[in-house]
């Protein structure tokens, strides 16, 4: 399906633009949460070029799950070994690759999960940090909104 047009740039007064097409994505991730002096932490990824701190999350292997997919990937980024509670609930967003001439719409599946084992210091190298933060710091330190949104429902169910 064409249905989404890029202008690249101009040559010699004519109009360059590109019709994009639209792929759909998914990914699957977790908001992995403990207590603390009764208090919930709850863990980020991170960057530090350019800063960034992110949920945990990836895409699915052949003929994983969502649930699989988000084990997985939150294990493989952590360095935990954890176990899944509930679904959260999903985001969606949209981003353009022009180059490639593509947009991708994205959907992202978020599971509640508890740490059964591990260690943070032996995570993967997509990320260069991995911490935990107390839930009156979590939510200004997150770059994505819309993962703020998950987060805040993970407050309020852990809360309780």
């Amino acid at each position: 399906m064409l249905d989404h047009i890029i202008v690249l740039g101009y040559s010699y007064s004519c109009l360059i633009m590109k019709i994009l097409s639209t792929h759909n994505l998914v990914s699957a991730g977790g908001v992995v949460y403990r207590t603390r002096k009764g208090q919930p932490e709850l863990l980020l990824c991170g960057r530090l070029s350019p800063l960034l701190w992110a949920l945990p999350k990836g895409t699915p292997e052949l003929g994983e799950s969502h649930a699989e997919t988000a084990i997985r990937e939150v294990s493989e980024e952590t360095g935990l070994e954890v176990k899944i509670e509930c679904f959260i609930d999903s985001i969606q967003y949209c981003f353009d690759a022009p180059l490639e001439g593509k947009k991708f719409n994205k959907a992202v599946y978020f599971y509640l999960m508890s740490v059964l084992g591990g260690d943070i210091a032996n995570h993967d190298q997509e990320f260069e940090l991995v911490r935990w933060f107390p839930e009156a710091q979590i939510v200004q330190m997150m770059t994505y909104r819309n993962e703020v949104t998950i987060v805040e429902k993970v407050l309020s169910m852990v809360a309780r």
